[in-house]
């Protein structure tokens, strides 16, 4: 699976239409909603600002006001078609006075959102189960050295009253079955599934 690394902004200019595709990384409906209002907020004077979007709780697109299926349907098309996830897309339109008729819009959008993603920095990703580790500050060897020994990777840690680990196991290892033997010591609890970049 491939998503984007960093959000990015590409412009395109078809007969004086100007069309700023914005590409924003990111893993919810509610995350994609929130960017695309931001955008709709920013980019207000526009004539229109569709959207198109797959993350992984879902995908949906919007044309915004432009005939039906003209913008947002071909934006995911070009996304599924670069195989992206966990990404929104969207594109602003400041109408430059000459219509473009449906296909001329189907391929502005296609486009705008091609060369964004062109420019953009892909990245493979993989779905992983992600276990939070809480313990006290007394148990950090312990933990560390199960982490070193069964080759884990620790993607996040907080230090607070308490020590917390988020931990994935790559080769799809049951994380709980290692710190079983710490019932006590350490609270280990299935957190969630998380897309995180294939080095």
């Amino acid at each position: 699976m491939k998503t984007i690394k960093n959000a990015i902004q590409s412009e395109i200019n078809v007969k004086k239409s100007q069309f700023i595709c914005s590409l924003v990384p990111t893993e919810t409906k509610a995350e994609s909603k929130a960017v695309i209002q931001k955008f709709r907020e920013q980019y207000s004077d526009a004539t229109h600002n569709c959207t198109a979007y797959i993350v992984s709780d879902g995908e949906g697109f919007d044309d915004d006001g432009e005939p039906g299926g003209t913008a947002g349907k071909p934006m995911i098309n070009v996304l599924r078609k670069n195989e992206l996830h966990n990404v929104t897309a969207i594109v602003t339109r400041y109408f430059g006075g000459i219509k473009l008729g449906a296909g001329g819009l189907v391929r502005a959008y296609s486009k705008s959102v091609m060369e964004a993603v062109g420019e953009a920095e892909i990245l493979e990703i993989e779905e992983y189960d992600v276990y939070k580790l809480i313990f006290e500050y007394s148990n950090i060897r312990i933990v560390d050295s199960e982490v070193r020994n069964n080759n884990l990777e620790v993607i996040n840690k907080e230090y607070s009253d308490k020590v917390s680990y988020d931990i994935v196991s790559k080769d799809g290892r049951d994380i709980l079955k290692i710190f079983e033997k710490y019932s006590g010591k350490i609270n280990t609890g299935f957190k969630n599934k998380q897309f995180l970049e294939n080095k």
